[in-house]
């Protein structure tokens, strides 16, 4: 019983990591490491400052999946975050909750 319940456990590792890296991924061929990293700040703030900005609030996934697509100005300072027409509000989705998982 104690080998099945640790295989179990290693392959939901298994998946998490991979569900970790597909959505990093996705932020690569989505474009926002052009103007985002993950730890420090770039054109736009870390990654990890959102998450932390964000963290706890109800509402967090659905508002960034917001900002993703349509863009946000003032909220980071003054360089405004454009629209991203080309990110599916699916996939806009499973980026604002990978961001969030970041700490």
């Amino acid at each position: 019983m104690k080998k099945v319940l640790i295989g179990v456990v290693a392959a939901s590792a298994l998946l998490l990591a991979g569900g970790v890296h597909a959505s990093a991924e996705l932020a690569k061929s989505s474009g926002c490491l052009n103007c985002h990293n993950v730890d420090t700040k770039l054109v736009g703030p870390a990654l990890k400052e959102v998450a932390a900005k964000y963290a706890g609030k109800d509402d967090a996934s659905a508002y960034l999946t917001d900002k993703i697509i349509k863009g946000s100005n003032g909220v980071w300072g003054p360089i405004p975050m454009p629209p991203n027409a080309n990110v599916s509000p699916e996939n806009a989705k499973v980026l604002a909750d990978f961001i969030l998982t970041l700490k």
